[in-house]
């Protein structure tokens, strides 16, 4: 049974552990030229998770709620289905990780991303393509996320899926505050990281307009013919260099 996160909104207090712990575990860079990182930064190469601040109205008092952002480790992602060289794949614990020793750098996993996570390192010479991992290497082993480890007010639950989708719905069942919608649970087919908030998902500013059905349902239609593509323009690339090159040929020996 694949492995989760439960985030419950209600719970998060904006401290930003999460985020530092993913640095540390990751060994992930900070931009210290930014003031104020912790509540301006966003997911860039070297942010795989943040908090976003989102000022809401709940019984018709102002009030803050904080977001937990990272990638969702979609259960049918579109990013893997859209990688041609197989650098990001689906594990059977859960984790759709990413391997840059096998990326090309199509970046197709940008486009295909219903939830625009993957980022690109744009300034490096030899650039990859960076998100969570969502801790492979420690699930694997029995652990949980680092994140998640680090939470002192236990508004992250790891566990198995099925089982966090239980507690979510009980959750809710038991306290009307919450919104009765489980993010995760059918966007894009379903997602590993789920959500519950007493406040609507929109105004906390996740995507709602995301199709129940899986992606690669649809980018396998679009994607499927990229090798013929890639291989019928490569041949037609080398007609032309071809054909230039002899008519370069033709007309020195012309003037010869």
């Amino acid at each position: 049974m694949s492995k989760g996160v439960l985030v419950d909104i209600t719970k998060c207090v904006g401290c930003g552990s999460c985020t530092v712990a993913c640095k540390m575990w990751n060994s992930l860079g900070y931009k210290k030229d930014i003031p104020n990182q912790g509540t301006d930064a966003a997911l860039n190469e070297e942010n795989w998770t943040t908090i976003t601040y989102k000022k809401v109205t709940v019984n018709g008092e102002p009030a803050w709620r904080f977001v937990k952002e990272q990638c969702l480790h979609c259960q049918d992602p579109a990013c893997a289905s859209v990688c041609m060289s197989k650098a990001i794949v689906k594990t059977s614990e859960g984790p759709v990780v990413y391997d840059p020793t096998l990326c090309v750098g199509c970046r197709y996993c940008m486009i295909a991303c219903p939830f625009e996570i993957p980022k690109y390192e744009w300034n490096k010479v030899l650039p990859s393509v960076t998100k969570c991992q969502m801790c492979a290497n420690k699930i694997i082993k029995g652990e949980q996320p680092a994140c998640v480890s680090v939470c002192p007010t236990q508004a992250l639950t790891f566990g198995e899926r099925n089982d966090l989708l239980k507690l979510a719905e009980n959750t809710i069942a038991a306290d009307s505050k919450y919104v009765k919608h489980i993010y995760g649970q059918e966007e894009a087919g379903g997602t590993e990281w789920l959500y519950i908030s007493d406040v609507p998902f929109e105004e906390l500013g996740l995507k709602t307009n995301i199709s129940k059905i899986p992606l690669p349902h649809y980018t396998h239609e679009y994607l499927k013919n990229t090798p013929t593509v890639f291989i019928g323009g490569s041949i037609l690339f080398a007609a032309l260099s071809f054909y230039t090159k002899r008519r370069s040929e033709v007309e020195k020996h012309k003037k010869s």
